[in-house]
């Protein structure tokens, strides 16, 4: 649980090493997959050239719009169990139907939500742990349904959230191979129980092609299995190879998101650096190889 404090009050320094890896604010050289569109990263290529490429957004700050926006679409997603329309957000932050979507399309940027930018009233698909559409995985609390989640590693991320501290979670979720269901319970961050001896998350999408358009494929792509076995029959499926993880190594490696995401109200934009990835995936013990040429 980060330091006591309100999320305004709370700086970056706690995180700045692992956040500063991942957001836009970092160097040419560090953004090495943001929105990649099947790029890898040349270092042949001065900043010039790579300031067109997708994966390489130039750094930006936040609006105090998209500040705002922010902490009240999360705020109010954890209180009513939905994520809200343009209407709500209009009714609590006073903002035009412009000034609501170019925040939106800031958080997109981002990759703090994700809107389907194809619509007209840029409807809210994602804002991470939430999905507004069903997914593999279902958060329960003691008052019942409350919102699909984006992924297993979402599901962990949810627990630690400062609107549910305290809070017994239960996550319905099934194996990707058989679709046995699979039930996860969590408060604070501790894996309390789990239906099965040992599952494991699997991802089959290399952090290479992560939000290439937006965090979609990537959620996607990140399910959980009864174990090895379902895993590589999932695999075989899919026509992709995995990279698998137990509960507790998930834990520790989405760690610093999970305990930065709705703490610190100024959280910077978001990048994906798949070195950077590869790295803290290997710290915790998580073979990678399925993923190496």
């Amino acid at each position: 649980m980060p330091p006591c404090g309100s999320r305004r009050e709370w700086g970056d320094a706690e995180f700045a090493h692992d956040a500063a890896k991942l957001r836009y604010g970092a160097s040419i050289g560090e953004v090495t997959a943001a929105r990649s569109v099947h790029h890898r990263w040349d270092p042949a290529l001065n900043e010039e050239d790579c300031s067109s490429m997708p994966q390489n957004v130039p750094p930006f700050e936040w609006t105090d719009d998209a500040l705002r926006l922010r902490e009240f679409v999360f705020d109010f997603w954890f209180e009513h169990r939905r994520p809200p329309m343009l209407r709500d957000c209009h009714e609590a932050l006073g903002l035009g139907r412009r000034a609501v979507q170019q925040a939106y399309k800031l958080l997109d940027l981002g990759l703090n939500v994700t809107v389907d930018q194809r619509t007209q009233n840029l409807h809210l698909l994602k804002a991470p742990p939430f999905s507004a559409y069903p997914t593999q995985v279902a958060m329960y609390d003691d008052d019942g349904f409350h919102s699909y989640i984006g992924c297993p590693h979402e599901a962990l991320g949810a627990s630690n959230s400062p609107q549910v501290r305290g809070k017994t979670l239960r996550f319905e979720m099934f194996c990707a191979c058989c679709l046995e269901p699979i039930r996860v319970v969590l408060r604070d961050y501790e894996i309390l129980e789990r239906s099965h001896p040992e599952p494991i998350i699997h991802v089959s999408q290399s952090p290479w092609d992560w939000n290439s358009v937006d965090m979609i494929s990537m959620c996607d792509a990140t399910n959980i299995v009864i174990d090895p076995d379902h895993g590589e029959r999932y695999e075989r499926m899919q026509s992709a190879r995995a990279v698998t993880m137990t509960l507790e190594q998930a834990r520790e490696y989405i760690r610093f998101v999970a305990e930065t995401r709705l703490w610190n109200y100024h959280w910077e934009p978001l990048s994906m650096n798949p070195e950077f990835i590869f790295e803290r995936m290997q710290e915790f013990g998580i073979d990678v190889s399925p993923w190496l040429p």
